[in-house]
């Protein structure tokens, strides 16, 4: 299932992924910093949610409270349990 959400307080504006069960794929962000998340989409392509959660959730940036791994985190957990919940 193909998902797009908005990250919230960073610089990328939008974030593009896959869910198959709990394994995120295909994952591409709009804006931001670009090598990093590119970075950052090749490493947790495969992942599950809970290992993307565990690695990534809290991550912040600068002086802001959360950053674009943090809200690539979220995304995935809100994606999923709407998934669950279908």
């Amino acid at each position: 299932m193909h998902f797009q959400k908005y990250p919230k307080g960073v610089c990328s504006k939008q974030i593009d992924f896959d869910l198959e069960g709990n394994i995120v794929k295909n994952i591409h962000f709009t804006g931001g910093c670009n090598g990093n998340l590119k970075a950052i989409s090749i490493l947790t392509d495969g992942m599950t949610v809970e290992e993307i959660e565990r690695k990534l959730k809290g991550n912040t940036c600068g002086r802001r409270p959360t950053s674009c791994a943090d809200q690539f985190a979220i995304a995935v957990r809100e994606a999923y349990d709407e998934a669950s919940n279908q």
